[in-house]
């Protein structure tokens, strides 16, 4: 039988449901409206496993953005996901790099991939920032490598890329790391559950 329902309830039903099917699944207080926005957003119990956090890697973000940080993601899809106007109304921005044509240019000057270009220009802005990566391990490598030398200092990095190539690699990079960290350990992820990500921890701010 179909449930009659509201259109403003239904995010409170899913979510409702959602708490019945991880039946007595223990969740981490702190990570648990993550990973439950993360498999709202994908309708995938498997997020409440795969979500690696760093200690108290939840708590670091929602601090970040109070205090007016910006997000860097490597799609533009991600970006349209994440929700600016509660981002705007802490001070941040959302800033994705990938479609400048600058961007591109350099890439192919460099025969590297627009990503890593996009993150060397995320570590030139002068605010703290939140990477929301989402498609690009590259960009994930990069991160990892800028933060080895000493030239960029994230707020959080959000590890999320989906796919095959060099994605379950660039992951363990950052959870090998002292870098504040949300990762989907393996092959899942996804511009999606990037932007939702962010998203759960802004709507603990503001709503």
């Amino acid at each position: 039988m179909i449930e009659k329902i509201q259109p403003m309830d239904i995010e409170k039903r899913s979510f409702e449901i959602i708490t019945q099917l991880l039946g007595d699944k223990v969740l981490d207080p702190e990570n648990e409206p993550v990973i439950k926005r993360a498999i709202h957003t994908t309708a995938d119990f498997d997020y409440a496993d795969n979500l690696i956090f760093s200690p108290r890697a939840v708590s670091k973000g929602i601090e970040a953005l109070k205090q007016g940080c910006d997000i860097v993601t490597d799609t533009q899809m991600a970006k349209a996901g994440i929700n600016k106007t509660i981002l705007e109304q802490l001070g941040g921005r959302v800033h994705c790099f990938m479609s400048d044509p600058d961007v591109a240019e350099e890439a192919r000057a460099r025969g590297i991939t627009r990503a890593i270009v996009s993150m060397e220009r995320a570590a030139a802005l002068k605010k703290p920032c939140i990477f929301a990566i989402g498609n690009a391990p590259t960009a994930l490598i990069s991160l990892h490598e800028q933060v080895e030398q000493g030239t960029l200092h994230p707020a959080l990095i959000i590890g999320v890329p989906v796919g095959f190539v060099n994605v379950v690699e660039s992951k363990e990079l950052i959870l090998g790391s002292q870098i504040p960290h949300i990762v989907a350990r393996g092959r899942k992820g996804g511009s999606n559950v990037a932007a939702a990500i962010c998203n759960a921890m802004l709507y603990q701010i503001l709503r």
